[in-house]
């Protein structure tokens, strides 16, 4: 029974795991390191059909720098106004940023934003990146970061790791109850046998 339900843990982690592999591997970005002074281009797409991109800044995308609809009505950040530029429609619109200063560092988010049943549903695309913007150092160099096959490593590792500690925890546990029982069986009495000595001399009385 034990292994029955150890069985089905490792099946529910399992698919635990491919679950978050998929989310990491959707919401993967790349990672640009770049000088001072160069430019950098953002690919945004979608898969789906949408309204409006917002391409935000911070760690909770609470800063707008770009926002475009599929009527191609478009706003740039003030910091962005002369350095800004973009080409394509709503979902895939490249974003070329020039002139990089220390201050744009950052992750930048794709964002789109669809109207369905009188609702604004919002989601996040392709092409989000976290820009490293150096003094000095290599030439633009993208490099993906939390991609979904080594996060898919990383958990099914995961998983392997802690179904081996589950089963030794098991192996253990079970060891002591054996341990622990033992002692209880070697002190229960054995049970008496009736002995039936007086029957029989009373038998050996009659026949005399």
């Amino acid at each position: 029974m034990s292994a029955v339900c150890l069985f089905i843990l490792i099946l529910c982690l399992y698919g635990t795991a491919r679950t978050a592999a998929g989310k990491a591997e959707t919401d993967g970005y790349e990672v640009i390191r770049i000088k001072v002074g160069k430019q950098v281009t953002i690919q945004c797409r979608s898969a789906s059909n949408q309204e409006m991109l917002y391409l935000k800044r911070g760690l909770n995308e609470e800063e707008d720098i770009f926002y475009l609809t599929d009527s191609k009505k478009s706003t740039i950040n003030q910091k962005f106004t002369d350095r800004l530029q973009f080409h394509g429609r709503v979902p895939n619109v490249h974003i070329l940023l020039k002139n990089l200063t220390l201050d744009d560092t950052g992750p930048y988010w794709c964002v789109y934003k669809m109207s369905s049943n009188y609702e604004l549903k919002t989601s996040r695309g392709n092409g989000s990146v976290l820009l490293v913007v150096t003094e000095s150092g290599p030439a633009p160099s993208p490099r993906p970061v939390c991609t979904g096959q080594s996060q898919s490593d990383l958990v099914l590792i995961s998983v392997v790791i802690c179904a081996a500690v589950l089963i030794f925890v098991l192996a253990v546990f079970l060891i002591w109850i054996i341990i622990k029982t033992k002692p209880l069986r070697s002190t229960v009495k054995k049970r008496q046998v009736p002995v039936n000595d007086v029957y029989e001399d009373m038998r050996g009385t009659i026949r005399r």
